[in-house]
């Protein structure tokens, strides 16, 4: 039996974006809140801006329009005006102070990561409570990294379990166990990830190894959560027979019910590495098709465990 923690007094989180009407991400309609930092850096993550857990500068070279603004507020040099008079941005001196955004009109400028309290995403959330009840939705966690911030995370949890609001997270299991275990308390589901089975190239390809992931998902699966095990699928890197079917044998030896859901790789987050001042290092590796889903599928199911392709 998991003790119950006792709760910080209004703990802050900080966060970089909130999406409603999301359906992807847990049972029925749902509300997903993005917070910032994440132990692992995947070669294919889709918001690289969610990896740090400081406010980072998107800057979106296109829409400038090379006013100037941005040069005189910033306090580090960060922003400056090249010889031909075009404004470059010098990602290793800014320290995300959002001065530049602030000023910016053009829009080429904004801020990814802002500090909120429970109160401030609960007022999000509870816009949605008539969807959540006819589809079976609520919120769900995501980020980065939830459990990076495990303190808000849990009361921001705690808070939607008062109001009678499903909850979920999805996490890549990269935290000490009792980390974990203090916010499965409030949880009805975890979306919890599997990037690789070798703990080697799952170190290649996410900067970790993974025993304490492969840990933690045993240990969460003998809770009374439900456990979803996703499998991003990514063209060269995972999609292998031999990883697939090591995922469902080691799914099928877990406690209570579980699934997998397989979610082809996409490249919808590629610009974004720009705009951090980042190079991307999968450019034009193509998503996995719909037949070798299928038999991906085939190869997990074939070992008795549930499998869908999101």
């Amino acid at each position: 039996m998991l003790a119950r923690p006792m709760m910080p007094h209004k703990p802050k989180g900080r966060i970089f974006s909130i999406e409603r009407y999301a359906v992807h991400d847990g049972e029925g309609i749902r509300t997903i809140v993005f917070l910032k930092g994440c132990p692992l850096s995947c070669l294919w993550c889709a918001n690289p801006e969610g990896q740090d857990p400081t406010s980072q500068l998107l800057f979106l070279p296109d829409r400038c329009i090379a006013c100037g603004r941005c040069v005189d507020v910033c306090p580090t040099g960060a922003a400056s005006r090249s010889a031909e008079g075009e404004i470059e941005q010098r990602p290793m001196l800014c320290r995300g102070c959002g001065l530049c955004a602030a000023e910016c009109c053009s829009n080429a400028r904004s801020l990814a990561g802002r500090e909120v309290d429970v109160a401030e995403v609960m007022a999000e959330v509870a816009r949605d409570v008539p969807f959540y009840r006819r589809s079976g939705g609520g919120l769900t966690v995501s980020g980065g990294e939830p459990v990076a911030q495990p303190k808000f995370t849990a009361a921001l949890l705690a808070e939607c379990h008062r109001l009678g609001i499903s909850t979920a997270v999805e996490t890549c299991g990269h935290a000490p166990w009792e980390t974990l275990a203090a916010i499965a308390l409030h949880l009805d589901e975890v979306l919890y990830d599997l990037k690789h089975m070798d703990p080697v190239e799952h170190r290649r390809l996410t900067g970790v190894s993974n025993e304490l992931i492969l840990e933690n998902l045993r240990r969460l699966a003998g809770t009374a959560v439900e456990v979803i095990v996703r499998v991003p699928v990514v063209t060269g890197c995972n999609d292998s027979e031999s990883n697939l079917a090591a995922v469902a044998d080691f799914v099928a030896a877990l406690d209570g019910r579980r699934r997998v859901e397989l979610l082809p790789y996409h490249g919808y987050g590629t610009p974004k590495y720009q705009r951090i001042g980042r190079s991307y290092s999968l450019a034009g590796v193509e998503p996995p098709g719909a037949a070798r889903l299928q038999e991906l599928a085939g190869i997990v199911r074939a070992r008795g465990v549930p499998c869908e392709i999101g």
